[in-house]
């Protein structure tokens, strides 16, 4: 093959040096060009500095004197320089004693010069006396045409910049020439050589070495390229054999017809990208048997891979979750769970595989029973590769067995401690409710009206035997996964009216309870007869009851809660839009629902005071209420300054820690007959 000449290295290499010479050339002149500028700026200072100097004596004497013939003569004097555009001489406040001034001198360059020098440039010496008080006179000023010193400075800039161009080309040629003689030529000769090389019989054709260069980069070179053209020859039929075994390999597994680790990288290379597009989370699950060698030892080999085939079938009831199926070899397999949200669901697949694995499987009249241990690895936390997902996702299985089988074990030992503590607490919240571990506690809600307890706000407490008290914003969720939200909430519900019941007939007939809904029990079908039992078994008045539901919860399905809603309110039930402001916030549902009150989220109302974006959203949720014709009320008033506000903003109700934390239902009868006390003490 015959080289071109311009893909030559040569042409190339001239090309790219003697641009960089010449950008260099361009750079450094340009410097020295500024540099030239600055001095002849100094110089234009220095030449008015010595002006100055000459005439001071002689300027001093003319307006001491008060001698206008004599400044004239200085004046004079000064204009013999070319440069001095105009002169003067005189007490600044006072008439000038002479002065004198002339045109700009003309020239074809200077709209570049007055650029860079100034038109022109004034510069002054005070005229002080001799003897001991130095008397001031006034002053000397002379302002200087720059252009006789831009003329010297345009000829010098133009020496400056060819010479410099013309000698980094120079040297540029010659760096090229160097490198030509000691590079590309010897190169030059090798190609010829190596065109001759014969595919098929690459070591027939040796390339000769070069004189001169046997020791260096090249020599060695050449003698290495040499042995790798005789190892070529060598291996070129290895390198064939191999070629066509790799050909003849299945990307799938021979035994289970699973996808084997070579065909499951391509498919989680495809899954990673769509993921890492769609923000999305991706787990890598890998499966090890325990112990499969004993099993292969006691029922043999054969029955071995009966069972694997068995496994995988199992495996493959899960595909509908899966995003990619394979065996890694031997007893390990691996899950791809794409598009999932949060880590809980990749455990929650990886323990309904261990618990497939409890059913033991029958092969000729016996029952063999598999253990497996499971590492997970995600995307995007554990890493951002197939390789390193799947890598890690093997240790992390390895690493469990060695501590604990027939278990899961997340990568990262946090997300896994949280996936058990996760885990545990959902299997205890089964038995919660039976073991009488719930309790309620309540927070009352005072009217601004006439500063009278009007309601309390029921909120869940759970008192874990382990784990001591958990919040609801963590158990209320898993209920609502795990489905016993809906007896919670009943039981919830009737400890409230009870509650109610027995503040009635202390007397407090007024008293309203707020119940707060989780969204699966808004859209259960038995929730209006369930209120309206209640209602009836406790004998509690109509509107006594307030069911607080969130703006979430009611877009999910906005049609059906609105069908529930006004079941509920048929009822005789309140019905609150809790946490408002966080959610859609939408005029257009909140006109189409049956909503009763609004209340107000607590992180709006603990900053308003400090920021104006929470003030003013509060200030038109309170509008909003009361042009829909609703009760307003806010969560989380702390302070009697937040309290004042929304007072003045016109909201009807409060309720927070400014009044009174979540207490006991023993507790807050007693708040409440202290309240009635106070009041009537005032009244």
């Amino acid at each position: 093959m015959k080289l071109e000449l311009k893909n030559s290295l040569s042409v190339k290499l001239l090309r790219v040096v003697l641009l960089s010479a010449l950008i260099v050339g361009v750079i450094l002149s340009c410097a020295q060009i500024v540099f030239d500028a600055y001095k002849t700026r100094q110089a234009v200072a220095n030449d008015a500095e010595r002006i100055l100097d000459m005439f001071r004596d002689p300027s001093t004497q003319a307006v001491y004197s008060l001698d206008r013939e004599m400044g004239m003569q200085v004046i004079e004097g000064l204009f013999q320089d070319d440069a001095v555009r105009k002169a003067s001489i005189g007490h600044p406040n006072e008439t000038m004693l002479a002065e004198k001034t002339r045109d700009l001198q003309q020239s074809d360059r200077r709209w570049l010069t007055d650029l860079i020098l100034g038109k022109e440039r004034t510069f002054t010496t005070q005229l002080v006396g001799r003897g001991p008080y130095s008397e001031y006179y006034g002053d000397l000023s002379i302002t200087l045409d720059t252009a006789t010193y831009g003329q010297d400075f345009i000829v010098s800039s133009v020496i400056i910049f060819i010479s410099g161009v013309l000698r980094a080309l120079a040297m540029g040629l010659v760096l090229y020439l160097v490198y030509h003689w000691l590079l590309t030529k010897p190169l030059s000769r090798i190609i010829e050589h190596l065109t001759n090389i014969n595919p098929d019989r690459p070591s027939a054709h040796k390339i000769p070495q070069l004189k001169g260069h046997e020791k260096n980069e090249l020599g060695i070179w050449i003698n290495t390229a040499n042995q790798l053209l005789e190892s070529i020859e060598r291996n070129t039929h290895l390198r064939r054999e191999a070629e066509n075994s790799l050909r003849r390999m299945a990307q799938y597994d021979f035994l289970t017809g699973l996808p084997n680790r070579q065909q499951l990288q391509q498919q989680l290379d495809k899954i990673l990208v769509d993921a890492g597009r769609l923000q999305r989370r991706v787990a890598v699950i890998c499966v090890g048997l325990d112990d499969f060698k004993g099993i292969n030892e006691q029922f043999s080999y054969q029955t071995g891979d009966q069972l694997l085939l068995a496994l995988a079938d199992r495996l493959r009831a899960h595909s509908g979750r899966l995003g990619a199926l394979a065996r890694l070899g031997g007893d390990q397999f691996a899950l791809v769970q794409a598009d999932i949200e949060q880590p809980y669901e990749a455990a929650e697949l990886a323990q309904s595989i261990l618990d497939d694995l409890e059913v033991p499987f029958d092969f000729d009249h016996q029952q063999i029973r598999l253990r497996a241990t499971i590492g997970i690895t995600l995307f995007p936390e554990d890493g951002d590769s197939t390789e390193k997902l799947l890598q890690k996702a093997e240790q992390t299985m390895t690493l469990a067995k060695t501590r604990s089988r027939n278990r899961y074990q997340f990568y990262i030992a946090s997300v896994d401690s949280e996936m058990r503590r996760r885990r545990e607490l959902e299997k205890d919240l089964r038995d919660a409710l039976g073991r009488e571990q719930f309790y309620l506690v309540y927070q009352p809600q005072i009217s601004y009206r006439d500063h009278r307890v009007v309601g309390v706000e029921a909120l869940i407490r759970w008192q874990h035997p382990e784990h001591g008290l958990v919040p609801p914003d963590q158990f209320i969720p898993l209920a609502e996964q795990n489905g016993t939200i809906i007896a919670i909430g009943e039981w919830v519900l009737d400890q409230a009216c009870r509650q109610l019941r027995e503040w009635h007939d202390q007397g407090f007939s007024d008293l309203r309870m707020a119940v707060n809904l989780s969204t699966v029990q808004l859209h259960h079908a038995e929730l209006p007869r369930v209120v309206n039992n209640l209602l009836q078994i406790y004998r509690l008045p109509p509107r006594s009851l307030e069911l607080e539901v969130t703006e979430t919860g009611l877009m999910e399905d906005i049609s059906t809660a609105a069908q529930h809603l006004l079941s509920l309110r048929r009822s005789g039930a309140l019905i609150a839009i809790d946490d408002f402001g966080t959610g859609y916030s939408s005029l257009s549902y909140l006109k189409s629902l049956p909503l009763d009150k609004i209340k107000i989220d607590k992180s709006f109302v603990q900053d308003l005071l400090d920021d104006d974006d929470d003030a003013t959203i509060v200030r038109a949720i309170i509008q909003l209420g009361k042009s829909l014709g609703m009760q307003v009320i806010a969560e989380g008033v702390e302070t009697a300054e937040q309290e004042a506000y929304i007072i003045s903003e016109g909201c009807h109700e409060g309720q927070g820690y400014h009044y009174s934390k979540p207490l006991p239902a023993r507790e807050l009868s007693a708040y409440l007959k202290q309240a009635q006390r106070s009041r009537a003490a005032i009244l």
